[in-house]
């Protein structure tokens, strides 16, 4: 499910740069891109010093694809289900697949980043997830992600008593679903998760990747639907060649150790 490599022109950094600068002053006043931070301890942080801010896994058929798995614009979000900030962010990224995702244009990857220390139970979860998935496939990943977060209020935890039931809706066996979870077949798979989102630079959730070919920027919290709306089009009014860079105020835009734009 690797998605095509296209064009990367000498262009495209300045339109992922530009299309952040349009909308760093409707950030700074609205103040909505919330993000949960992880807590870290002193081994953790020792870990943690090994790691760099560097580009994400590449996509592969292990990944969960909401999309084009071609599409040019490729979102990979690094995410906690029992984060709140990750609960209004599911909804803003449901509106841009409902409006961008029909022309295949945009994917939308979702990656486990459960921060146990926040959310004990979020582990567990994540787990039951990548069970769904790798039972009943992509699709029913989707309509079990899609029930966590719909079947909680915003400030509530799951609850993880209910897994099994969102399991079943989901299409999948109850005892394949218990044998997959009691056996802790994707434990490993989720402390993988983790750690692809730290050397990808996530230090909470929900940390968004955003790729154009060869180039990469960061969308970091919970960003407004405004926002995200905002990034897509610029994007994609440059692939389609109705960008124009001399007249784009570009304004300064902060980026990591890597040189990577990030919208915080």
């Amino acid at each position: 499910m690797e998605p095509t490599q296209k064009n990367s022109s000498s262009i495209i950094p300045i339109a992922i740069i530009a299309g952040f600068a349009m909308v760093a002053i409707a950030i700074f006043f609205t103040n909505q891109g919330g993000a949960e931070r992880t807590a870290v301890t002193q081994n953790q942080q020792t870990e943690q010093d090994e790691l760099t801010d560097g580009v994400a896994r590449p996509v592969d058929d292990t990944d969960y694809i909401l999309g084009n798995p071609n599409a040019p614009i490729v979102m990979i979000e690094y995410s906690d289900y029992d984060c709140p900030f990750c609960k209004q962010y599911q909804r803003t990224m449901h509106q841009i697949m409902d409006e961008y995702g029909v022309t295949g244009r945009i994917a939308w990857v979702y990656r486990q980043f459960p921060i146990a220390e926040i959310h004990p139970n979020a582990p567990q979860i994540s787990e039951a997830a990548l069970c769904v998935g790798d039972i009943a496939g992509n699709d029913a990943f989707w309509t079990f992600s899609d029930l966590i977060f719909d079947k909680r209020d915003i400030d509530e935890l799951t609850n993880v008593t209910k897994l099994g039931e969102y399991a079943q809706v989901s299409g999948v066996d109850l005892a394949q679903y218990s044998s997959c979870m009691n056996d802790g077949r994707m434990k490993q798979a989720v402390e993988d998760s983790i750690r692809d989102g730290y050397d990808a630079g996530a230090r909470g959730t929900p940390y968004t990747i955003l790729q154009v070919g060869n180039q990469q920027a960061v969308i970091n919290g919970a960003q407004p639907y405004d926002v995200v709306k905002g990034i897509i089009e610029n994007l994609i009014d440059q692939l389609d060649g109705n960008y124009d860079a001399a007249t784009a105020e570009t304004g300064t835009i902060p980026t990591n150790s890597q040189g990577i734009p990030v919208l915080d």
